[in-house]
């Protein structure tokens, strides 16, 4: 059965191919990313290409009124968007932090509730985090303001899912490991990782139509190596 799916960071790497991957599915996509224009000349069919930014409030309204002018009803939200940031902590640039944590935590934030209060029931949110976000797991210097952003991810998914317990939505997240994307060779230059964006994307959207029946509430690493 067609879903309607709302994919957050679609310009590029692994939201760039989950709009591919499902839409070629049947499934109606509403592709928000501050850069639109990847997504539109696709022309793929059933794909709404949408400029949101999430660190805007204004932006973020706009978009779901676009949405609502083409569905009364979502199934899947993938917060896949993200922001990076590489600077060692004695020369942190609070305003670079801040800019981090506006997308990776607060435009996660925002746009759920967003999404909820205008459509009532989203069945399944899916957060990207990151293995970086992963108590215990490998860390890496420089990275502390991204790392510490997925952490956010990975708490919003359980309280979420606590508080909607009586309904029939659910909350998960997944934690990426290495990823050959455009954010990996930022952050790890000259490294090859062992799954492309592709190979990924198709994780991610058999999890994000599936995953829900299973899970509730939890993180699921991804990652078959470090970093």
């Amino acid at each position: 059965m067609s879903k309607h799916i709302v994919i957050t960071g679609t310009s590029r790497g692994i939201g760039f191919e989950l709009v591919k991957i499902l839409s070629n599915q049947g499934h109606h996509i509403y592709a928000l990313s501050r850069n639109q224009q990847p997504v539109a000349e696709l022309n793929l069919q059933n794909v709404h290409s949408i400029s949101c930014n999430l660190s805007d409030e204004l932006s973020i309204d706009n978009a779901i009124k676009k949405i609502k002018t083409q569905t009364s009803q979502l199934d899947i939200l993938i917060h896949n968007a993200g922001q990076f940031l590489n600077q060692p902590f004695e020369k942190t640039n609070i305003a670079d932090v801040k800019a981090v944590y506006e997308t990776n935590v607060f435009g996660v934030f925002n746009l759920t509730s967003r999404l909820l209060n205008a459509f009532s029931k989203i069945n399944h949110t899916v957060n990207i985090s990151s293995m970086g976000g992963i108590q215990g797991s490998v860390k890496f210097p420089g990275l502390v303001a991204y790392s510490t952003s997925k952490v956010a991810l990975i708490c919003l998914a359980e309280i979420l899912a606590e508080e909607y317990k009586d309904t029939e939505m659910a909350f998960n997240c997944l934690a990426l490991g290495a990823v050959q994307t455009e954010m990996f060779e930022e952050a790890f230059p000259g490294m090859q990782a062992p799954i492309n964006a592709k190979e990924m994307a198709s994780y991610i959207a058999d999890f994000a139509l599936t995953g829900q029946r299973f899970y509730n509430g939890k993180t699921l690493q991804v990652s078959n190596s470090t970093p």
